[in-house]
């Protein structure tokens, strides 16, 4: 049990933890078999796209009619929820329908499955909360003052993972490095396609409707568009291609510190440099006038030998 869940959530859950609910949010939405991101630039794209994406999710044109709502948010929440639990599968098997000259959908079985229990979890998650909501006036004070507190940490919850899952899409990085891009994309307009058929500008004019209801969108596609171009052009990633035909990726490198590199020559110096460590002082080690325990040395004369003669004379 203990493995499952270090695997799930990378262990860095502690009991302090619940305390904080954006931490639980990206221990649980951001699990540790999500890859990291490839490259810096593509991680800056990325959450240039999870602003925009929550630009299409909360919707200025509510802001700029009144305010916000609270129980308006839930609502759209969780019609957001029930629209992703039908686009995103169906999105991935148009995907997996394009992928099947490549590769089987055998082979990616356990990253599908993996998003799939991701996308279920948030789901559970933001229906959960709009039910302690509701239910709070059903019952007493107590009951309603318990209820309430546990719908603002399970909102808090909702909201630091839908940022999370807004730049990994429910772990679908781990299928394709694409899809998180191309699900961005489909959910946004999805959003706001139903407002340009029906009209409904939520009492703005024509003008400010269009551009608060097409700005998001349009904002989201071209940056995906840049998204998927660069890992095209930098790590060969097509969209089209199935995940096993992909060229290998590099490993991203953790942060190290550099090596250490010693400093150079002696660590205490030339032990023979003048001034600095050396054993005798410069010139003569017996100066005259004393140092020579022995007394001044005589010089030097070699022993005399005689010639040496022939024993027989000659």
């Amino acid at each position: 049990m203990t493995t499952a869940h270090r695997s799930r959530t990378g262990g860095t859950l502690t009991a302090r933890s619940f305390l904080k609910p954006h931490q639980v949010a990206r221990a649980v939405f951001h699990p540790a078999w999500i890859p990291p991101a490839l490259d810096p630039s593509v991680e800056q794209l990325k959450r240039i796209r999870v602003i925009a994406g929550a630009v299409a999710a909360l919707g200025v044109y509510t802001y700029v009619e009144g305010g916000f709502a609270f129980e308006e948010i839930l609502d759209n929440a969780a019609t957001a929820s029930a629209v992703l639990f039908f686009l995103t599968p169906l999105t991935i098997g148009v995907m997996l329908y394009v992928w099947r000259r490549g590769g089987t959908v055998r082979q990616l079985k356990v990253p599908l499955f993996n998003s799939l229990k991701l996308l279920l979890f948030f789901i559970g998650s933001v229906f959960t909360t709009v039910m302690l909501f509701r239910l709070g006036d059903a019952f007493g004070f107590v009951a309603k003052l318990l209820l309430t507190l546990a719908g603002f940490w399970m909102a808090l919850f909702v909201m630091a993972g839908a940022i999370r899952l807004t730049g990994n899409f429910f772990g679908t990085a781990a299928v394709h490095r694409s899809l998180p891009p191309l699900l961005a994309t489909v959910t946004a307009w999805l959003m706001a396609v139903p407002d340009l058929v029906t009209g409904e500008l939520h009492g703005l004019s024509l003008t400010m409707g269009v551009l608060f209801i097409l700005g998001a969108p349009v904002t989201v596609t071209a940056i995906a568009f840049l998204e998927t171009r660069r890992l095209k052009q930098r790590y060969g990633i097509r969209l089209t291609a199935h995940p096993a035909t992909l060229p290998p990726l590099p490993t991203p490198m953790p942060p190290t510190a550099p090596p250490h590199i010693p400093r150079q020559g002696h660590p205490h110096g030339h032990p023979y440099a003048p001034g600095a460590g050396q054993p005798y002082p410069q010139g003569n080690p017996y100066p005259a006038g004393g140092g020579n325990p022995y007394g001044p040395t005589p010089p030097y004369h070699p022993p005399y030998h005689p010639p040496r003669r022939h024993p027989y004379g000659g």
